[in-house]
């Protein structure tokens, strides 16, 4: 039998028909995560966990796959592929982990409903994944609907707290409003092109509509829908109540994958149907990530709760994000963009996990709770001594670099005013940072001189025992993850080029 027309031919159709195997996976996991929690009835939780992770580890090593033969298959073509969908869908796996391995020993001590986490993460994970490939506007909306309404679920978690109760009804409140606006721009687009649903196809008939009034009206109806769920100022409203009122895991995750999700949206929606239209959309989104920038940071420093005063900030660093979407060219794609973004989980999801570690012992986020933490625990403050300075962009840490390369190309690019308001907003977080890690040094809790360890959460049950070996693992290795990460940022420079569409 001959074998020679398989291998690359064949090879090539089946991989091709595979494109979508890690969303499938992901799909079949929330499936049986149902099936099992139902016939079980909720009694083996531990199980539940380890499908969905078992499951998310098969999604990276089938997508890394497929990445790796599509550039082994192009390369014998001479021709080049794009990386942009391969590696947001990587982000957003590893985001998904890194907050699940977050969330077990907080979800088993608060006493919380277990199977719905994984099952919304997943479910979340999976449309934000679609989000990185789809090239229409039907599967994009649903796509961004589907991620948007399981984070909605997530953030009341926990049911019986009321403020958990206020930031789902904000979230869906205004995610239902921003979601109107968006799908009413999309609507404008498909009547103008001639009902166009594809956005290569969109964009081919835009430039010879006569209706260019109506073409701005969409822009803009996109335009203020995207911000919303970018949390671009002034659309951040609900960001910081949302933030608050959710579960510690369940904010660590929208820290970081809407900082994958909605960028990879924005930069598809935009750089594929408006190329004629970029000088516009370029003023407006700069002058939207400046005012992020400046809000963000400034109003970070009169927060007194440890999550509101990280909501500012992830509000800000959607700014510093979109410097690298303003700064694509064709030499280097979105490189800048996606590295400072791949450092920034990282260093986001290694901050979340000390304050969930932080918060079951105490029962509390009040920053000045964490005077004094140093003399009580010292692996607990190792984590922030090394990431705060890097969310930051203090030297050496892999944060200052990823800010360094962003802002370098920035300003090649041109964009002279946002890099200028982005080195001085920097200046002004490593304030409100540095703070906190002077407290834990300096400061003095008078509220009382035990153990932070033997302090209970009011959500935490007495007779389940926290376990924080495993948080503070998780803490350590995110920690060193960030500072290998500026070490080894050349070659993810290298693997980040290539990602323009």
């Amino acid at each position: 039998m001959n074998y020679t027309n398989f291998n690359f031919s064949d090879l090539f159709f089946l991989v091709g028909n595979l494109s979508t195997l890690p969303e499938r996976i992901l799909i079949f996991s929330l499936i049986t995560v149902i099936v099992i929690d139902l016939s079980n009835k909720g009694k083996n939780t531990t199980l539940l966990y380890q499908i969905s992770l078992i499951s998310m580890l098969i999604g990276v090593v089938a997508l890394l796959c497929q990445w790796g033969i599509q550039f082994f298959l192009i390369s014998f073509e001479n021709s080049r592929i794009s990386n942009f969908s391969y590696i947001f869908r990587f982000l957003l796996l590893t985001c998904s982990i890194l907050s699940v391995l977050l969330s077990i020993d907080y979800i088993r001590c608060s006493k919380m409903a277990s199977a719905e986490f994984p099952f919304f993460i997943l479910t979340a994970g999976s449309g934000g994944m679609v989000l990185c490939w789809a090239d229409d506007l039907a599967t994009l909306y649903v796509a961004l609907e589907l991620s948007s309404l399981s984070s909605c679920f997530l953030s009341g978690h926990t049911k019986r707290d009321i403020r958990s109760n206020e930031a789902t009804t904000k979230f869906i409140l205004m995610g239902g409003a921003s979601s109107s606006l968006l799908l009413y721009g999309f609507s404008l687009l498909y009547g103008i092109s001639g009902g166009q649903l594809q956005l290569d196809k969109i964009a081919s008939e835009l430039p010879f509509s006569q209706y260019f009034t109506v073409i701005y009206i969409a822009v803009a109806f996109i335009t203020v829908g995207m911000a919303f769920k970018l949390s671009l100022v002034p659309f951040h409203q609900w960001t910081p109540d949302v933030y608050e009122g959710s579960p510690i895991p369940v904010v660590a995750f929208f820290s970081v994958t809407s900082k994958v999700a909605a960028p990879a949206l924005f930069t598809r929606l935009f750089g594929l149907t408006f190329p004629y239209l970029s000088n516009e959309w370029h003023i407006v989104v700069g002058l939207l990530a400046t005012s992020s920038m400046i809000l963000g940071n400034l109003i970070a420093i009169t927060q007194i709760s440890m999550k509101r005063m990280l909501a500012y900030p992830s509000i800000s660093q959607i700014g510093y994000i979109l410097i690298g979407v303003l700064a694509a060219d064709p030499e280097n794609g979105y490189a800048s963009m996606i590295t400072y973004t791949s450092i920034y989980i990282l260093m986001n999801l290694g901050t979340f996990a000390r304050i969930t570690s932080f918060g079951l012992r105490t029962g509390t986020d009040n920053i000045r709770d964490y005077a004094g933490l140093y003399m009580k625990d010292p692996v607990l403050t190792f984590s922030p001594v090394l990431r705060s300075p890097s969310l930051g962009g203090i030297p050496p840490p892999s944060g200052f670099f990823g800010k360094l390369y962003l802002f370098w190309h920035g300003w090649k690019a041109g964009s002279y005013p946002s890099v200028l308001v982005a080195l001085v907003t920097s200046v002004i977080s490593i304030y409100y940072y540095l703070k906190i890690i002077k407290l834990m040094f300096t400061g003095k809790n008078g509220s009382s001189d035990a153990p932070t360890t033997s302090i209970q959460n009011s959500l935490v049950s007495p007779s389940i025992s926290i376990s924080k070996s495993s948080i503070e693992i998780a803490m350590i290795i995110r920690a060193l993850a960030s500072i290998l990460s500026g070490i080894l940022i050349d070659p993810i420079i290298g693997i980040t080029r290539n990602t323009l569409f």
